[in-house]
């Protein structure tokens, strides 16, 4: 029989337990390393000094080394005479001590000479053989590096814990250190497990898929300077799945696992976990995405059998791996990952129970505050991992989010870009052929969420340019009623996109002989919708409504409650035979190999708001919009779509 999750904790507790059956989480043995093997390590001891640095007075300039009394009351009108009597290059000894009315020529960085307090640059000096006119005092120490000004010999200089960085390096070995010693990284094993997956490379056939667990955990492990082992995919078999943990947790510090953690029957880690002899502690998290995570213990080793959704696994990872592999390298367990402030854009609900990890994107408002767009993929989402630029925490208290509320994002990495140009709205491949004529691509951000959330993001000022398909039943109108339904008419232009082709999306040589909307409404036909806000939905209920004459769609149509966000899930539904057809757009069944009965056109435009038009980047792509390059592009990589005569032109007011 399956497991059930008898008890879950929070991760706040499971890090207690943990702490607390290990003995305490603490730094491993210490090692001494040289030092071109030290980067990314952290101290296990304090450094000091063993020489003043510099070693010896050094010029900071190319000029003469001279005494300051010599020079006093030089000028462009009293200047000067010294005698040169000698050199000094760097690294050997002068040639010379400076006596009184003389001079050392010196290079920077080279050897002050005995007698000399002072170095006048070659700028204020003119030099005929051996005599040297001075036309500008110098103050008894100018450009002199004096030693030890920078450390002195017995300073401490690095102090046990400090992650030694290339800046670490760069002083270590300025003072001729060339071992160190170190805490010893945590050795890390991890395995992938589950018969669904197969390796990235390989051909992936149906309900499978490929591995991006073992992928992602190994480089995050790399990321928090672990020592890390990634010995691939095990299947969901008992035999196979003990010996390959028992066998890497001889040599291993950690094991971790990704997948067969919850409570299924063919789940069987925690099972695993306690036949190698560990102690299983949690089965189970308050946190979300994350639940079925396991945790045990054997002596002083840890084995975490960690979600196999990949963004369970990675949220997982941040929460409860992360700090314990920072404790254990002799770092602070919240050191990792740097923070800024943003606001939510939208209510949302949110922790209701559990401890929730929610993924964000970022978007640069033009009064530079942040707004934090949360994408809602689910715990399987790897676009999640790929899109987000960090994560929000929703607290087990916590029941929502609200408009505006100001939160802390954990970023996933310190190097946070974000791009010049926002893109929120409908979802359409013909975005990317515009970005691409105008050479935007790599410092743009297409997020998708509708085009009524592109228009309300251009209302809240998060977005520089919106995709917008909304028809007006009244008119028959694309987009130009909007601007009067968001409140929005003085602030708005509308900029003239392109035409594209719709219809509805079946299998190859149409098995049910859909021919058009009323086929919707047979009892052997199933759809796959889009979400609610869409421009393809809108134009699908506007359908429906004029078919049903009042019925509701949903008691009619089947499938109408299955809603994807994107055209590509249209067609992935329809092939995958979860559903017999879907409004889409003729790219995507020429795409996917599916065939297309047209239905209609219609016109998908940009909306800018006022303030937002001088931005280059907006320029450029609407510059880029009327191009004849663009059209040439666009009928090119994009079958069904065209421009018209008047895209890139302002169409509203």
């Amino acid at each position: 029989m399956a497991l059930v999750f008898h008890k879950l904790v929070s991760v706040v507790e499971a890090l207690r337990l943990l702490n607390e059956k290990v003995g305490g989480i603490r730094p491993l043995d210490v090692m001494e390393v040289p030092l071109e093997e030290a980067l990314n390590k952290v101290l296990a001891e304090d450094v000091r000094a063993p020489i003043d640095y510099p070693p010896f007075d050094r010029s900071t300039v190319d000029g003469y080394a001279i005494r300051s009394l010599d020079a006093a009351g030089a000028s462009d009108v009293t200047p000067v005479q010294l005698k040169v009597v000698g050199k000094a290059s760097i690294g050997l000894p002068p040639e010379s001590a400076v006596g009184p009315g003389e001079a050392v020529e010196i290079a920077t960085g080279a050897m002050i000479p005995r007698g000399a307090d002072a170095v006048v640059m070659e700028e204020y000096v003119v030099r005929s053989g051996d005599a040297l006119t001075v036309y500008r005092p110098v103050a008894p120490g100018e450009n002199i590096n004096q030693t030890g000004s920078d450390v002195s010999a017995g300073d401490y200089i690095l102090r046990t814990g400090t992650l030694l960085t290339s800046r670490e390096i760069a002083v270590l070995a300025g003072l001729g250190i060339d071992k160190v010693k170190v805490y010893r990284p945590p050795k890390i094993t991890v395995f992938s497990t589950g018969v669904e997956l197969v390796p990235p490379g390989k051909p992936l056939s149906i309900a499978k898929l490929y591995d991006v667990d073992g992928y992602v955990i190994t480089a995050m492990l790399r990321e928090l300077g672990a020592e890390v082992t990634f010995k691939g995919i095990l299947p969901d078999d008992y035999n196979s799945m003990r010996s390959a943990v028992h066998e890497a947790l001889e040599s291993s510090d950690i094991v971790i696992t990704t997948g067969s953690t919850s409570a299924g029957y063919g789940d069987m880690i925690y099972k695993v976990f306690n036949d190698v002899g560990a102690e299983l502690i949690v089965h189970g998290l308050k946190a979300r995405p994350g639940k079925p995570t396991v945790i045990a213990v054997k002596g002083r080793k840890i084995l975490f059998g960690l979600p196999g959704f990949p963004l369970s696994a990675m949220m997982n990872m941040y929460n409860i791996v992360a700090p314990v592999v920072l404790m254990m390298r002799g770092l602070e367990p919240s050191a990792e990952l740097p923070r800024v402030k943003a606001r939510i854009p939208l209510k949302f609900q949110a922790g209701r129970g559990f401890m929730e990890l929610i993924p964000v994107q970022l978007v640069q408002n033009s009064d530079g505050s942040l707004s934090a767009y949360p994408l809602m993929t689910g715990s399987g989402s790897i676009a999640g991992i790929g899109l987000s630029d960090g994560f929000i925490v929703a607290e087990e208290g916590r029941e929502y989010f609200d408009e505006n509320e100001e939160v802390t994002v954990n970023l996933f990495s310190p190097s946070l870009r974000i791009p010049d140009l926002n893109i929120i709205g409908s979802n359409c491949p013909g975005i990317e052929v515009v970005l691409r004529v105008a050479g935007l691509t790599k410092q743009s951000r297409v997020i998708s969420v509708g085009s009524m959330g592109g228009w309300i993001a251009v209302k809240r000022g998060d977005a520089d340019l919106a995709g917008t398909h909304l028809l007006d039943e009244g008119t028959m109108q694309y987009n130009v009623h909007m601007p009067k339904v968001m409140g929005l008419e003085n602030d708005v232009y509308i900029y003239r996109g392109y035409a594209r082709r719709v219809g509805l999306l079946v299998k190859k040589g149409n098995p049910k002989n859909i021919r058009g909307f009323e086929d919707l409404l047979r009892p052997d036909v199933t759809i796959v919708n889009r979400n609610k806000g869409s421009g393809t939905r809108v134009l699908l209920d506007m359908k429906l409504r004029q078919l049903l004459k009042g019925e509701r769609p949903e008691k009619v149509v089947n499938g109408y409650t299955y809603e994807v966000k994107t055209h590509t899930a249209v067609a992935t539904a329809i092939l995958q035979g979860r559903a017999d057809t879907g409004l889409s757009l003729e790219a995507v069944a020429v795409q996917f190999g599916l065939d297309f009965i047209p239905v209609g056109e219609e016109v998908y435009d940009f909306v800018v708001r006022k303030v937002k038009l001088n931005k280059p980047s907006v320029r450029k792509f609407l510059e880029a919009l009327s191009s004849s390059d663009f059209s040439k592009e666009l009928s090119r990589s994009l079958p069904g779509y065209r421009t018209l005569p008047d895209s890139g032109k302002v169409v509203y007011p």
